[in-house]
C-alpha cells in the first residue's frame, strides 16, 4: 500500500479460502445502545472494533456510562442505567457512523438535559430531518448548528415531560433510511407509557428493522407490528444479559464473491442460516448466478462456477442493498446484463452509491445505465485503472475484488474501510499470498 493506494494482485488460480470475519457493525451498535439503557451490567462478546463502533463507545463514555473495553478478547461490558443518562449536559462525536448518529440522537432526545451531537463532514451530508421532526413532535428541542435538517445539532431532551397517562403516538417516513425507525424502537423503553409509530412511507419494513426487533426481544423488549404501526407497550425495559454478536455477513460477502469471481471456494466460519442479517440473501443470489452454496459444520461455503462464469440476473436488492456494490463488481464477468433494482435509498448513504458504481465501472471501461433507483451493467473486460472510493468503505472493499481477475486495478484511499473492517486489506493480502499470483 503506497501513497494511499492499494494495488490488487491478480490471481493465477481460483481462491481456496477459509476466513473469519469481524462481528457485525449493525448488531454491535444496537447491542451497545440496549446495554446502556438496561438496568444493570451487560457483557457483549464478539464485538466489532472499527471506526464506527469506537465512535459509539466513545460517545457512551462521554455521556458518563461505565464501559469496560477489551479489544483483544473482542468484549465490552456496559453498566446500564435503566433508561437514564448519567449526565445532564454533554457533547458527543458520532464520526461517520449512521447508526451512532441516528440511535444516539434519539436517545438524547428522550433524556433529561442538553447535549450537542457532532459528526464528520461525510455524516453532515446524510439525512436526519425525518427523525428530527418526530423527536420535535414528541417534545424535544433540536437546534441545527450548521444546516437545517442535518448534523451537528444541540438537543434539549424530553426528560419525562411526555404525558404519563396515555401511549405516545408518532408518524414516521422511512423512505430515506430505516435507521430512523430502528432508532425510535431502540429507545422506546425510555418512553415509559409506551410508543406507537405509524409508518407513512410506502416502505414499512426491512431487514435491518427485523434485526432491531429480534435483538430487542432477546433482551425483553417486544415490538408488535401490524403492517402499518409498530407498538411497544408501556413498562417495557431491557434486561441486562450476556450477548454474542454475530459475524458480519456483509463482510463475509466480499470473500464469497471472490469465490464466485475466480471459480474457487470460500468458507466463512461461524456464518449460518440462523444469522439475523439480511445480507444472507446475497448467498441465494450467488446460487442464482451459478455458484454452489453449502451449509458446513463450521460455517457456510460458496463454490464458484467453473472459470468464474456467472449468469446474468435482474434482482431487487432493497433488503440487502449493502451488497449492490459487490454485485456490481461481479457484473462485468456475467454472461449478460446485470440489473440491480429498488436501491434508490443508497444514493443517501456514505456516498451516492449508484452514481459511484456507474462512474467507477465507466473508468474501468464497463458500460452501464444509471436510473433513479437502479443500475444496469453490461458485461465486458475491465481495463487497468485507479478506482476512486468516495470515502465509502463498501466501494473500496467491493471494487478491490475486480483486481483478483484483472491486472492493474488499484484502490484509492483504501483505509476508508476502517469504518467497519479496519484490517480488510491486510486480510486480503494474506489470503492472496496463499494463492499463486500473476508474475
Amino acid at each position: 500500500m503506497k501513497n494511499n493506494v492499494y494495488k490488487v494482485r491478480r490471481l493465477a488460480s481460483p481462491v481456496d479460502w477459509v476466513v473469519e470475519v469481524p462481528g457485525s457493525k449493525s448488531m454491535t451498535n444496537r447491542a451497545l445502545l440496549m446495554a446502556a439503557l438496561a438496568d444493570g451490567t451487560t457483557t457483549l462478546k464478539g464485538v466489532l472494533f472499527s471506526d464506527d463502533s469506537r465512535h459509539f463507545l466513545g460517545s457512551l463514555q462521554s455521556l458518563g456510562f461505565q464501559v469496560e473495553i477489551d479489544e483483544a478478547k473482542k468484549s465490552v461490558v456496559v453498566k446500564g442505567r435503566n433508561g437514564k443518562i448519567p449526565v445532564t449536559e454533554g457533547e458527543i462525536d458520532v464520526g461517520s457512523a449512521g447508526t451512532a448518529a441516528r440511535f444516539l440522537t434519539a436517545m438524547l432526545a428522550m433524556a433529561e438535559g442538553t447535549f450537542v451531537v457532532n459528526a464528520s463532514e461525510q455524516m453532515k451530508k446524510r439525512p436526519m430531518k425525518p427523525l428530527f421532526e418526530v423527536l420535535e413532535n414528541m417534545g424535544a428541542e433540536i437546534t441545527c448548528l450548521e444546516r437545517a435538517g442535518f448534523l451537528p445539532v444541540r438537543i434539549r431532551g424530553i426528560g419525562g415531560r411526555l404525558p404519563a397517562d396515555e401511549m405516545c403516538q408518532v408518524q414516521l417516513d422511512i423512505s430515506e433510511s430505516t435507521q430512523f425507525l430502528s432508532a425510535l424502537l431502540l429507545v422506546s423503553p425510555m418512553v415509559k407509557q409506551g410508543l406507537r409509530i405509524r409508518i407513512t412511507s410506502e416502505r414499512k419494513d426491512g431487514s435491518y428493522i427485523r434485526i432491531t426487533r429480534k435483538m430487542m426481544e432477546r433482551l425483553g423488549a417486544k415490538v408488535d407490528f401490524d403492517g402499518m404501526d409498530y407498538t411497544v407497550q408501556s413498562g417495557t425495559a431491557y434486561r441486562p444479559d450476556c450477548c454474542q454478536i454475530e459475524p458480519d455477513v456483509s463482510a463475509a460477502c466480499y470473500f464469497y464473491a471472490a469465490a464466485a469471481l475466480t471459480g474457487g471456494r470460500t468458507l466463512v466460519r461461524h456464518v449460518t442460516r440462523e444469522c439475523m442479517q439480511g445480507d444472507l440473501k446475497f448467498l441465494d443470489l450467488l446460487a442464482q448466478m451459478g455458484c454452489t452454496v453449502s451449509d458446513c459444520s463450521d460455517g457456510i461455503e460458496v463454490r464458484g462456477a467453473r472459470d468464474g462464469r456467472l449468469k446474468a440476473v435482474t434482482v431487487d436488492m432493497k433488503d440487502f442493498s449493502d451488497q449492490a456494490m459487490t454485485l456490481a463488481a461481479l457484473a462485468p464477468f456475467a454472461d449478460g446484463d446485470v440489473r440491480i433494482e429498488n436501491i434508490g435509498h443508497i444514493r443517501l448513504q456514505e456516498s451516492d452509491r449508484i452514481h459511484a458504481i456507474v462512474t467507477e465501472l465507466a473508468r474501468l471501461g464497463i458500460s452501464c445505465e444509471e436510473d433513479a433507483d437502479a443500475v444496469t451493467i453490461h458485461p465486458g473486460t475491465p481495463k487497468p485503472a485507479v478506482v476512486q472510493t468516495y470515502e465509502d468503505h463498501r466501494m473500496a472493499m467491493a471494487f478491490a475484488l475486480i483486481g483478483l481477475r484483472v491486472e492493474g486495478i488499484e484502490i484509492a484511499d483504501p483505509m476508508c474501510c476502517r469504518k467497519t473492517f479496519e484490517d480488510y486489506f491486510e486480510m486480503l493480502d494474506s489470503l492472496i499470498g496463499r494463492n499463486r499470483v500473476e508474475s
